[in-house]
């Protein structure tokens, strides 16, 4: 059942205390201080620890992921950090990475401190791009097995579904609703049909947000949303601004990421088609998450008239985007 059909919501049970008591499981010894961190996918919390720096705890959404999918996940970031590359792996406690206390899974962290790169900053992008590349490098030796890949199906098709099966459109906007979400899904499949690209491991959620930028390195963060997929999903989120200034941007990253893996530039007509498939999936994740708590509080402004008109115009300049020349770089 989806959470928008259910009563109440798991994560109502995880007090303070709850997650105190969860940390302490494992031998710590907290000193009372939990901060809740900007999540909402999961929860994830600072929680002080006596005598120690503070240790991060992440608790995984209820039966979004099997227990196979998430450690894939947490082995895939730790082969990248045994490498050298700047990611946050969780803390692993007698080799184990994924625990479990009253019901939740969770996953501990080091606090890694830093703030969003400067994606206007030629110097940050190409450090962006060296370790993009060598994170590809490594995502592209096998895909994963468990976790899912991204796709048409999964991103936009689901979301469209569930949206007008669950009545969250108005009835005013309908009609054009499912018209427009129709004709963005099949020229979305049909452009990543048109690419042969290479599936490989991926962050998947590779925004500003999921990068901290310290001692004029990027540390990569948040593997949750990792999965199967082409390369450039990693790329293009980094990109902002004008064609011609996306196209800079995109010819810096692309220089650093060239130093340690060779980037295919046949993925570049599929930036647009990953946009709009984003753009789906995220109107579709609000809406299957509209019965968590922290959802309504968080994202006032979704589920009005002017939410959804606002959408489908979004998806309207998306759909004339889709015809539009890919990027291209010299």
């Amino acid at each position: 059942m989806s959470e928008a059909n259910q009563a109440g919501h798991p994560y109502e049970k995880l007090t303070p205390d709850l997650v105190m008591d969860a940390v302490e499981h494992l031998d710590y010894t907290c000193d009372a201080r939990v901060f809740a961190l900007n999540s909402y996918e999961n929860r994830v919390y600072q929680v002080g620890i006596e005598d120690q720096v503070p240790l991060i705890a992440k608790f995984y959404r209820p039966e979004r992921w099997s227990d196979e999918q998430i450690l894939e996940e947490h082995r895939f970031s730790q082969a990248l950090f045994d490498l050298g590359v700047s990611v946050v792996p969780p803390t692993r406690l007698d080799d184990v990475s994924l625990h479990t206390f009253s019901g939740f899974r969770f996953a501990l962290y080091p606090r890694q401190g830093g703030h969003a790169p400067t994606l206007d900053n030629f110097d940050h992008l190409l450090s962006l791009g060296r370790s993009l590349g060598r994170i590809h490098a490594l995502g592209r030796v096998a895909p994963f097995q468990s976790r899912p890949e991204l796709n048409t199906e999964s991103f936009a098709q689901a979301s469209y579904e569930f949206l007008l099966d669950n009545n969250f459109i108005p009835d005013s906007l309908v009609a054009a609703y499912e018209t427009l979400g129709r004709d963005l899904i099949e020229r979305c499949q049909s452009i990543l049909a048109s690419v042969d690209y290479q599936r490989i491991r991926l962050h998947g959620d590779c925004h500003p947000g999921n990068i901290l930028w310290r001692d004029d390195s990027a540390h990569f963060v948040d593997f949750d949303d990792a999965r199967n997929g082409p390369a450039v999903q990693d790329l293009w989120m980094l990109l902002s601004g004008e064609r011609a200034q996306q196209t800079a941007q995109l010819s810096e990253i692309l220089e650093g990421y060239n130093e340690f893996c060779d980037f295919d530039c046949a993925e570049l007509p599929l930036i647009e088609a990953l946009r709009t498939l984003r753009l789906m999936h995220y109107a579709g994740w609000l809406a299957r998450r509209w019965q968590d708590p922290a959802f309504p509080h968080s994202f006032p402004w979704f589920n009005t008239e002017r939410y959804w008109a606002e959408h489908i115009l979004e998806l309207r300049e998306q759909l004339a985007a889709l015809n539009e020349p890919a990027l291209e770089v010299y």
